[in-house]
């Protein structure tokens, strides 16, 4: 029996943003100052982790079902494939997400900022692709919220990604972003990527076909895990 491994981690500069771009301050802070040392990989990087039987719900996907009440806000279905450079699906693979609430507001203690909590959203959801690499939310969009980088600085809606991928080494954390958000233009995570057409790969499109009439908006928003039409990930997950 072969074992089909994932090639090697190549990173493409031209796709994903520097670790210390100049627009957004606090990487000036946590960037590293010594060069990068690359570590061989071995087969513990170039595996996946084995999620058993149970530990990953199909409710798990529903971020509008997680409380006693409904959550305010718009609800809307996102979903897609998770694929290789090639098209070829990865399935079984466990994508999680985390967002704020309809407010823009997470719920997170050092998330003090002047807008409402919803005790019913937490924003926390996960689930594993199918045999296609499809997978499926339910959940409100988020709404903008200020932060401190810069003078009456704004993060557009956006939902955090992660994807374990085929193997540890491919784990990928990123955000997805709305189509015809007005803040992309001041935004210093979004345009940290340099590439325009890398970042066109972040912003999700409404899908009107998976739109369920009279009850949520659908977007689209598929997920290259490696390859000149990689979905850039993140230097700071926590942004």
């Amino acid at each position: 029996m072969s074992l089909h491994l994932p090639p090697p981690y190549r990173d493409d500069a031209a796709s994903h943003p520097p670790i210390d771009f100049d627009g957004y301050a606090s990487t000036a802070r946590r960037y590293p100052r010594q060069p990068l040392v690359a570590l061989a990989q071995t087969l513990t990087e170039l595996t996946g982790p084995l999620l058993g039987d149970g530990r990953v719900q199909p409710s798990d996907a529903d971020l509008t079902i997680q409380h006693d009440g409904e959550p305010l806000g718009e609800r809307i279905i996102v979903h897609g494939r998770v694929i290789e450079p090639d098209g070829r699906p990865v399935a079984g693979t466990l994508v999680e997400v985390w967002q704020a609430n309809s407010a823009g507001r997470y719920f997170h203690e050092r998330d003090q900022h002047p807008a409402p909590l919803d005790p019913n959203f937490t924003g926390l959801g996960r689930c594993l692709t199918d045999g296609d690499g499809r997978y499926r939310f339910v959940t409100v969009k988020p709404g903008a919220y200020p932060w401190t980088n810069h003078h009456n600085a704004w993060r557009p809606a956006h939902i955090h990604f992660s994807v374990f991928g085929r193997a540890f080494a491919q784990r990928l954390v990123t955000q997805m972003y709305f189509p015809g958000d007005p803040l992309f233009g001041q935004d210093p995570i979004f345009n940290s990527v340099p590439d325009p057409a890398a970042r066109r790969r972040l912003v999700s499109q409404f899908d009107l076909e998976s739109t369920e009439p009279g009850w949520a908006l659908a977007y689209r928003w598929d997920i290259v895990l490696r390859g000149p039409d990689a979905t850039p990930q993140d230097r700071e997950p926590g942004a």
